[in-house]
């Protein structure tokens, strides 16, 4: 099901999350496509909502939000456009996020590198990727040269 703007479908699924030994974990999934600027807002609004979903507190609200935005706009100018895909999670009676940031772009030749802050490819002061990495609790990078770039990023609640 697609609809005229961003959102792709939203689901309820059970899946299974990595690092979480087996155990089931209950997810609500919304897939955002990134190919303007107002779908960067867009994107900002709809990770807000998950955090207020899930019970974030007001400064891990500001995190995820901050690394959402951070991710995306990535995606859209170093990738040209992407999507990014924000799953509800429930683990233990813990609540958490996961965005999954995907771009087709040129792929990022030196990920040690990009991830260093005060490293740019633009006019950025270079904090992105590594800010993003340390507000978020798991952080994943991977990328191929050529292929694109694919940011699994997890917040969990109180942690």
């Amino acid at each position: 099901m697609s609809s005229a703007r961003n959102t792709d479908h939203t689901v309820a699924l059970a899946t299974t999350v990595p690092g979480a030994a087996g155990r089931d974990a209950m997810t609500e999934r919304t897939v955002h496509h990134v190919r303007t600027e107002e779908d960067l807002l867009t994107v900002r609004h709809a990770v807000r909502a998950a955090t207020l979903r899930a019970g974030f507190s007001i400064v891990d609200q500001t995190r995820v939000v901050t690394a959402a935005s951070e991710l995306a706009r990535n995606a859209y100018i170093h990738g040209g456009g992407g999507s990014v895909t924000i799953d509800q999670l429930t683990l233990g009676g813990k609540a958490g996020l996961r965005l999954t940031v995907k771009d087709d772009g040129p792929g990022i030749l030196d990920a040690d590198a990009a991830l260093a802050d005060g490293f740019t490819t633009g006019a950025g002061l270079g904090h992105g990727l590594g800010g993003a990495r340390r507000l978020m609790n798991d952080f994943e990078l991977h990328t191929v040269p050529g292929q694109g770039t694919t940011v699994i990023a997890t917040r969990w609640a109180g942690r």
